[in-house]
């Protein structure tokens, strides 16, 4: 079942809820009130981003070698 996030349009609250269908009422868990709005999330998934993959391949980022110097890159 998808998990959704709503901002209740009256309080103010934020707040994640599972939705089975999306014929399901939601209503804010503070006040109650059934004007939220969905919002758009954002789909996280986990791994190394390009800056921090480039930094594990070597000790200069370049190309890998063991050690600085060992590629003649400078």
């Amino acid at each position: 079942m998808p998990l959704f996030e709503y901002k209740c349009r009256d309080c103010g609250t934020a707040f994640e809820k599972i939705v089975a269908r999306a014929t399901t009422k939601v209503v804010c868990k503070q006040c109650e009130s059934p004007r939220v709005e969905k919002l758009l999330s954002v789909f996280a998934v986990g791994g190394a981003s390009r800056s921090e993959a480039s930094l594990e391949s070597g000790p200069c980022g370049g190309c890998g070698a063991a050690q600085r110097g060992m590629c003649g890159v400078e």
